[in-house]
């Protein structure tokens, strides 16, 4: 079997700059397929890893769903839509595990994140085929998408513009080094443009003109960000892009390749594809140009349309098209995941996280955020050690189950419990749950980035409750998840009181003795679980804390359907 062309990272992605640990701590995670449930189609990627780093490709696979289509929000999955991407998926899934792939790692893009039925969506492919869907932001798609891009294209040294076109969104993203600068998700997608613009991919007068227009009124939004942090090379990935690539190539005269990838082509070239395109006024026109495949010729005006606007209003000389995309950025992702913890885990016991490179970007992410909103971020700091110390404390003893990045969720939402300040103080717990949500935290999934918010929600007042809509809509699992969380922080927020980090450290236990006078009471629940907070300095008095934590263990204890009482060590 050949390898691929995106075997390593070659060509200046050096294996060494990008894996801060070297291969020495990585483990062989064997086989990997990456499924990208996109707007118009479904990429499956399918690779033989070896450690984080090396990998080769053994099958590719596309198919075109149409899942979205709207002309301004793609707020519902049409039912031929979610049977014609179920019946996909299933197939992707079989064929992922005819390699023996032991890993199929799904994530799904904006069609699915915008629309209001999408949990029946989710739902029904998990039902059918067992595969769990990943709903990510638009920001995290462009980092995903950078990190596949950077296995394709030798531009890892250089301050890269990506630009991705999709069927429903365009991602624009300024990296270098692996590291994203900046972001913006924008709704300009092929396929949501040709509804607005040229329904059925037909061309009337004047509509190419007000898809311009259009175009160039939203990508303007992008314009500071261009002008702080500049760019030297330009890397285009996504359909349309191969499309355009495949076109240009033509019209210089080559013959049919197997691949377009690294393949260079200039903003007039561009331009005059761009033009023979937008000539042919209807999709049976359009789909006899050469390399202009028929099932994407209704789309192709739009596509074509967005990337030349964004090359037309920051003078790009020259664009890359990069085969390698989402899919990619998720596979090497994961990769880097199993390879650091091949059980799974995210971190080890302890007050300190085990990092990894994905785990960084989330970190970093969540601490932007707080840096940004709240006004003590010391005080968040401390919350977040003392929540992570009683955490593994309840798991170590049995009382708790961790389940997939627990840990991680109850660390940012530790973090990020008081970002509500931003907006006032009065009911700041409700406001922090909606700053969260509509926050581009990247390294996280739609679904994890939901959990967070709502631990960050219920850290004080009123106890999770089904009348809360938010809280209603999740499983009862994660219903569960959210209320343990949640009563963690909440008595590591009293453990914090004062502000002045005066509690060290916290150690538990459970006693079969009767419950002290103060300890709260659960019926038929003859066992007091022990929180024991010991002090920063002999000289420290812990009097306020406690009494604070004492005041906010209700939850914890109905979680745990123990009683509950904090006290100070001696």
């Amino acid at each position: 079997m050949a390898v691929s062309d995106l075997e390593t990272f070659r060509d200046g992605y050096s294996r060494d700059e990008y894996s801060r640990d070297g291969n020495s701590h990585e483990h062989s995670v064997g086989v990997i397929a990456a499924l990208d449930i996109g707007t118009n189609s479904f990429h499956m990627v399918v690779a033989r890893h070896r450690g984080a780093q090396r990998f080769e490709v053994i099958a590719r696979e596309k198919e075109m769903i149409r899942l979205g289509h709207g002309a301004t929000d793609m707020k519902h999955l049409s039912a031929d839509a979610i049977e014609r991407a179920v019946a996909s998926i299933s197939r992707m899934s079989q064929i992922a595990t005819s390699y023996k792939a032991q890993h199929l790692r799904a994530v799904a893009t904006s069609a699915t994140r915008e629309a209001a039925n999408a949990d029946q969506f989710l739902r029904l492919v998990r039902e059918r085929t067992g595969v769990e869907i990943e709903v990510i932001s638009g920001i995290e798609e462009a980092r995903l998408i950078y990190l596949g891009i950077l296995q394709a294209v030798p531009v890892f040294t250089d301050r890269c513009l990506l630009i991705d076109i999709g069927g429903g969104s365009t991602e624009l993203l300024i990296g270098e080094r692996a590291e994203m600068l900046t972001a913006r998700s924008f709704k300009l997608g092929a396929v949501r443009l040709t509804d607005r613009f040229f329904p059925g991919g037909n061309i009337a007068p004047g509509s190419i003109e007000a898809c311009r227009n259009y175009i160039s009124s939203v990508i303007a939004h992008f314009d500071d960000e261009l002008a702080e942090y500049g760019f030297e090379t330009v890397v285009a990935s996504s359909g349309t892009a191969e499309t355009l690539a495949r076109m240009i190539h033509a019209r210089r005269g080559g013959s049919t390749l197997r691949t377009y990838n690294k393949m260079e082509f200039t903003r007039a070239e561009l331009g005059e594809v761009t033009a023979a395109i937008c000539a042919a006024t209807d999709s049976a026109a359009r789909s006899r140009l050469t390399g202009l495949e028929a099932s994407r010729a209704d789309i192709a005006v739009a596509g074509a349309l967005i990337l030349e606007q964004i090359a037309e209003r920051w003078e790009i000389e020259a664009i890359t098209f990069s085969e390698a995309a989402l899919r990619e950025g998720v596979m090497v992702e994961t990769a880097q995941r199993l390879a650091h913890h091949p059980a799974g885990a995210h971190a080890s016991h302890g007050t300190t996280l085990a990092r990894t490179e994905v785990r960084d970007v989330a970190h970093r992410s969540v601490l932007h955020l707080r840096d940004r909103c709240d006004e003590d971020p010391q005080h968040s700091d401390q919350v977040a050690r003392l929540a992570l110390g009683l955490f593994d404390a309840l798991t170590e003893i049995g009382l708790i189950e961790a389940q997939g990045r627990d840990r991680e969720l109850l660390e940012f939402g530790a973090l990020l419990a008081n970002v509500g300040l931003v907006v006032a103080h009065s009911k700041h717990h409700i406001h922090a749950y909606y700053v969260v949500r509509n926050s581009e935290l990247t390294g996280l999934t739609d679904h994890e980035i939901d959990l967070i918010a709502q631990i960050a929600r219920y850290h004080r007042k009123s106890h999770p409750k089904s009348s809360h809509p938010e809280f209603a809509a999740l499983s009862t699992t994660d219903q569960s998840r959210v209320r343990t969380l949640a009563g963690i922080v909440r008595i590591a927020i009293g453990l914090d009181r004062t502000h002045r980090a005066q509690v060290a450290s916290v150690r538990v236990e459970v006693s079969e003795a009767e419950p002290a006078s103060d300890a709260t009471e659960i019926t038929g629940a003859p066992r007091t679980l022990v929180i024991t907070a010991e002090a920063a300095a002999a000289d420290r008095d812990l009097g306020l804390e406690i009494y604070a934590a004492n005041e906010r263990r209700e939850l914890l204890a109905e979680v745990l359907d123990l009683s509950v009482t904090i006290r100070a060590g001696s």
